[in-house]
């Protein structure tokens, strides 16, 4: 074989590899593949510098890792906002036409397994990254390398991320499950699980060994110039991507529905697991207009499937504390197998919701769980009571430590700040990775430090010292060092993590970010009416910071002091000009991307907005302006073409 008959060698292996595992139309035989391929490795290892990036043999896992860096993503990956039904997809849709209602929908699957980001550099497979929390996730260049369905090379040369979701199809799961089964292992819940599990492998050997397999739905950073997603995501299947088995663009509500009809009808009959169907606004420049919420896009939505329902009984109510003190009753149920799941527990929000079912010990229930949501009761089947059911007390105790409990509207409370479960679980919340991610504070040796009366509070934690953690069992001076410097790396995050890290009722990363970016270090002194200004947050949100603020500020000031968290960089205040403290909607097509329209307004010191309304001060458009451009004129909006924008403020 010479140099020639190798790179032909290459793009006859990757064609019969792609009719095999992405086309399902296998147009070899395994023992023309392996003769061929094994020619293409005796070759490689004559001439290692002759060796092709995109060669079948890169794909072999051989390599072990250490651990997983941490890796950012090009731009954000979102999570959808989720409907269940009618009702709520008219209401979707109702939201969604007010933002433009010359529309189309692209209907595609909703996968059951685990997101991933490919980032093309050139026309090379560089970088293959998890979901993480959607800014960062973790580098897995080497597992993806091993998938069979990700193409090593793509035609397309820009810098390009696909995502798409990681699963394992239905007949493998079974395989592999049989495998551990014979060899003694526990055996994986379902296939959701064994993918992500597969996918997150530090021996690459073990992913290889698994037949992952990958879907794309979307892409991130690109230089397409397609006009209808349905357009760019055929363009994504043609660089050897695997097409989805159902996708469809669709008129409105009749025919989403109708297609959402077929695809949770044929369900059980697709390789891969599904849990839904994704809905897309088709046209592009529609998504730049909508734009996003604090969480999701506005032009998109995961239509779930009816989710599984099983009788069960109920065994007992358990009572847990959270950190701030809630009292949330648990129904621990006979365990049941819900689609590959065995539920024990399922959520009973508070005792309100138990009294309004009756829902009594020893009665037999509907459970129901869908996807990642905690299984709930959703009815009592009060005609199989015998007499033998129990009715649930409400309690007036705390269940750890037994001081009384407040009643907070439907909540009950422990008003115990020293109560071990307030304690132990704040410290857990304050250490967790969206928070200060303090390695080695893991629930154990929280309870052990509580325990030994070494930590009583947050700030209990920074007045640890060698000598006391050598008191401890178990403690040895590198693992008491290793805990001090994980302390010690805490200080000096990210603002926003310091604030999600308090634990505040209601308030999570995406509402610590905001108050983070909006109001700096001075988030504590902020009025209720400023607060719910905020985008995402609402009146509850407002209530539970002040609350919070009222109650702990000198422990706020102590940590703040000891943490000395990063304070956001605020944008340089705008000089004045006609847009300062405006309010602006940008429509249409114009000379450069809306994204970079949309930051040099709010270098400006406008806000840009998505939708016309009222306090609209002007509609910035370009060409095809659509329904903005006419709800504008009918409120009055004051309506400037670009040209128009940049000679004002030039």
């Amino acid at each position: 074989m010479n140099n020639t008959e190798y790179n032909e060698a290459i793009e006859k292996l990757n064609l019969w590899s792609k009719h095999y595992y992405v086309l399902d139309d296998p147009i070899t035989t395994d023992e023309v593949y392996d003769k061929l391929y094994h020619e293409v490795v005796e070759y490689e290892e004559l001439n290692p510098k002759e060796m092709q990036e995109n060669s079948p043999t890169q794909r072999v896992g051989d390599m072990i890792s250490e651990g997983f860096t941490k890796e950012p993503h090009l731009s954000r990956m979102w999570s959808l906002e989720d409907i269940f039904d009618k009702a709520g997809l008219d209401k979707w849709l109702t939201k969604t036409y007010k933002l433009d209602n010359k529309i189309t929908f692209y209907c595609e699957p909703k996968y059951d397994g685990a997101s991933l980001n490919l980032i093309y550099e050139n026309g090379i497979l560089v970088k293959g990254i998890t979901r993480g929390d959607g800014t960062i996730g973790e580098l897995i260049t080497q597992n993806v390398k091993t998938i069979k369905s990700i193409p090593l090379a793509i035609e397309h040369k820009e810098t390009i991320e696909i995502r798409g979701e990681v699963v394992i199809f239905k007949r493998e799961f079974e395989r592999i499950n049989k495998s551990r089964l014979q060899a003694g292992e526990a055996l994986f819940a379902n296939p959701r699980n064994a993918a992500a599990g597969s996918l997150r492998q530090l021996d690459s050997s073990i992913t290889a060994a698994r037949n992952l397999v990958f879907l794309p739905y979307g892409v991130g950073v690109d230089s397409l110039e397609f006009k209808l997603l349905s357009d760019k995501m055929e363009y994504i299947y043609s660089l050897g991507f695997r097409m989805p088995p159902q996708r469809a663009v669709t008129k409105g509500f009749d025919e989403i529905e109708e297609m959402y009809e077929i695809m949770n009808r044929d369900r059980d009959s697709y390789e891969m697991m599904l849990d839904g169907m994704v809905v897309k606004v088709n046209e592009i420049s529609s998504q730049i207009d909508m734009g996003y919420t604090v969480k999701v896009p506005r032009f998109a939505v995961a239509y779930k499937f009816p989710a599984v329902e099983k009788i069960t009984t109920v065994k007992e109510i358990v009572l847990q504390v959270g950190r701030t003190g809630a009292v949330t009753p648990v129904a621990i149920v006979e365990p049941t197998d819900i689609d590959g799941v065995v539920v024990e527990r399922a959520t009973l929000h508070n005792f309100d919701e138990i009294e309004r079912k009756d829902i009594r010990l020893g009665d037999k229930v509907i459970i129901l769980r869908s996807g990642d949501v905690i299984p709930k009761i959703i009815k009592v089947l009060t005609h199989e009571r015998d007499g033998s059911e129990v009715k649930v007390e409400k309690p007036t105790k705390c269940p750890v430590c037994e001081s009384e409990l407040l009643q907070e509207e439907v909540l009950l409370k422990c008003q115990n700040l020293e109560c071990d479960a307030r304690v132990v679980n704040s410290i857990m919340y304050f250490a967790s990775k969206p928070c200060l991610n303090i390695d080695g504070l893991g629930v154990k040796i929280v309870e052990q430090l509580f325990r030994e009366g070494f930590v009583k509070s947050l700030l209990d934690l920074y007045e640890l010292t060698l000598e006391k953690l050598l008191t401890l069992e178990g403690f040895k001076e590198k693992k008491a060092q290793n805990l001090l410097n994980s302390l010690e790396n805490a200080k000096r995050s990210d603002y926003w993590r310091f604030i999600n890290s308090l634990g505040i009722e209601h308030i999570g990363e995406v509402a610590s970010k905001t108050l983070a970016e909006q109001f700096g270090f001075a988030w504590v002194d902020a009025t209720k009416e400023q607060i719910v200004e905020c985008e995402g947050i609402g009146e509850e949100m407002a209530e539970s910071i002040l609350e919070f603020v009222r109650v702990n500020r000198e422990t706020i000031e102590k940590l703040q002091t000891i943490l000395q968290p990063l304070e956001p960089i605020k944008r340089e205040e705008a000089k004045e000009n006609p847009f300062k403290g405006k309010t602006v909607v940008l429509t249409g097509t114009m000379s450069e991307s809306r994204g970079a329209i949309k930051d040099m307004l709010e270098s400006l010191g406008a806000k840009v907005s998505a939708s016309v309304s009222k306090k609209t001060d002007f509609l910035i458009y370009g060409e095809d302006a659509g329904s903005k451009y006419d709800k504008a004129e009918k409120l009055g909006v004051k309506t400037l073409e670009e040209e128009e924008m940049r000679a004002l403020y030039n």
